[in-house]
């Protein structure tokens, strides 16, 4: 059998691994005796390196040195050719006592963060009594500062004066910040509380510092009056009145009304009572509901008044007499006096009229007329005159007037020729004047303009005259005058002419002539209309305008020419 190999040194052992170098714990010197000797470095061949990894932890020493025998067993003997390293055989091999390398330990993983604890929330803020009555207490808070893990609900408990055992108003969490404890014995004096709730736990308790009584707590009553009923409500004759008073107490208050102190009439005015207001409703308003209502809101031994004051106005009654005091010139004094039946209001007025015995039609001469007599001038000289008076309010005119007995002459002048009281036999006559000529040729003041207008659409052209006599208009057309057609429209107001052309055509474009005309002479003023088609298209002078058997030319003299023509 071959010999064994000497065992070699860690030296060069780590010099024959250097092309895969593994890092090793430094370890003390193997107490194996040394090899007789030593294979120098520099001579050896390279051989593919095995990497010897470190011992784990509990490997024993006999497998140690069976890794190192076969590690040892790769370097070829000095002075021979480098050959491959025979596959390993399972050939049994001693072990070589070698001291363990310790390995690093691994950290053990770190273990998951726990979840923060559940904090529970903080207490409900702001407890207090919203509402009491004989049956029931309602409570109301405001949610906590600190909710903490959150905030499921609240738990709201009751516990009765005297005992200390706390009992849940609900079965299930409260969710809102207001609640109703119901079924509740009248006369209990009860101690109350609110807790808020989270996966935490519940709150500190907010509690009211007093028991609450299970009563009806009594609210001094109250009439809230609307603003427009505070001053004086006024309605006309006929009108329908609905009145809506609010008010507030606790108990349900007793309602009262009176009239002017007298209980109201059921048949005329109704009352409809609620918790919060009552209503006074009257359908139809006559006079006789006018007057002063008081309202009384009653709880226990407080309450309130309030008192509405109702006018229905309605037309007055005519002035009670009026009579014709003087007449002189071309004037008349009158007086009357004041209705009897002010329609339920102050008079504020009065209207007078006159009428000409000849043609009987009245006239008003002055109108809301503050005092009790007037004077009526410009009446015509040589007619008489009756006049008659009207009563007004706020309502309106009186339906009746009061008319005059006499009737006012007006005489006529006294003759032109006034003989001088003094006796000298001299008569004067008033010089006499001629009177101004006002006759005048027409002249317009305002000429037509040129303007261009759109088919379809309505054109007026516009100019001014005057003359005296009054001059006769007259309206033409490319020198044709245009008399009656029902396509034009003429007007004359007051001087101004005017020529409305309704849905104008391509064919109504030209120039348009107004000829004022009277005996001292005449007038004549000329505009050209241009007529557009709606795609903006204008027709001009010279255009030939194709039809199926004639073609029309505009001319520059202003007229239309017929061109028979076959061509289409």
């Amino acid at each position: 059998m071959p010999a064994k190999p000497a065992p070699i040194k860690k030296s060069a052992k780590k010099a024959a691994e250097k092309p895969t170098v593994v890092e090793a714990a430094p370890a003390e010197a193997s107490p194996v005796e040394p090899a007789p000797e030593e294979i120098p470095t520099e001579q050896a061949a390279p051989v593919d390196a095995v990497p010897v990894d470190a011992a784990p932890v509990g490997t024993s020493v006999e497998d140690e040195a069976t890794a190192e025998v076969e590690a040892s067993s790769e370097i070829p003997a000095p002075g021979g050719p480098a050959e491959e390293a025979p596959p390993p055989t399972d050939a049994p091999v001693e072990a070589v006592p070698v001291e363990s390398v310790p390995e690093p330990v691994e950290e053990p993983p770190k273990a998951p963060t726990p979840p923060p604890p559940a904090v529970p929330p903080g207490a409900p803020q702001d407890l207090s009594v919203d509402d009491v009555n004989d049956t029931s207490v309602t409570l109301k808070w405001r949610s906590p500062e600190n909710i903490g893990s959150g905030l499921d609900g609240y738990t709201v408990e009751y516990c009765k004066e005297g005992s200390s055992e706390w009992v849940a108003a609900s079965t299930e969490l409260v969710t809102s910040n207001r609640f109703v404890i119901r079924d509740l014995t009248t006369g209990d004096l009860l101690n109350l509380r609110v807790l808020a709730v989270n996966v935490g736990g519940q709150s500190e308790p907010a509690v009211l510092p007093q028991p609450v009584p299970v009563r009806e707590i009594i609210d001094r009553p109250k009439i809230r009056m609307p603003r427009i009923l505070r001053s004086k409500y006024i309605k006309q004759v006929g009108a329908q009145i609905n009145l809506v008073i609010p008010f507030f107490g606790k108990p349900k208050p007793v309602i009262s009304w009176t009239k002017d102190g007298q209980p109201l009439d059921s048949k005329k005015v109704n009352v409809r009572n609620s918790d919060k207001d009552s209503i006074l409703f009257i359908r139809k308003a006559e006079r006789e509901d006018s007057g002063c209502y008081e309202m009384t809101v009653k709880v226990d031994s407080f309450q309130d008044k309030t008192t509405l004051i109702i006018q229905i106005v309605d037309l007055p009654g005519p002035p009670a007499s009026v009579k014709l005091v003087d007449t002189w010139g071309f004037n008349a004094a009158l007086e009357w006096t004041a209705p009897k039946d002010t329609g339920n209001t102050e008079i504020t007025g009065y209207t007078i009229q006159k009428a000409d015995k000849k043609t009987g039609d009245w006239f008003t001469v002055l109108e809301h007329f503050h005092r009790l007599n007037a004077t009526v001038t410009d009446l015509v000289m040589g007619n008489v005159y009756s006049f008659r008076v009207f009563s007004e309010n706020m309502v309106g005119k009186s339906e009746s007037c009061a008319v005059t007995k006499e009737a006012a002459h007006i005489q006529k002048k006294v003759p032109a020729e006034v003989v001088v009281p003094f006796p000298v036999g001299i008569i004067y006559k008033p010089p006499e004047y001629k009177e101004h000529d006002f006759s005048e040729a027409p002249k317009f003041t305002a000429p037509l303009k040129d303007r261009a207008a759109t088919v379809g659409y309505t054109a007026k052209l516009l100019c001014a005259v005057r003359g005296t006599p009054k001059p006769k208009i007259e309206w033409l057309k490319n020198q044709m005058v245009l008399g009656d057609d029902p396509r034009y429209r003429q007007m004359n107001n007051q001087g101004v002419c005017s020529l409305e052309i309704r849905k104008p055509s391509s064919f109504d474009g030209g120039v348009y002539t107004c000829r004022a005309k009277n005996s001292l002479g005449e007038a004549v003023v000329a505009c050209k209309l241009e007529v557009k088609r709606k795609g903006g298209h204008t027709r001009g002078e010279g255009e030939e305008i194709r039809c199926s058997t004639h073609v029309h030319v505009y001319s520059d003299s202003g007229g239309w020419l017929d061109k028979c023509t076959t061509r289409l």
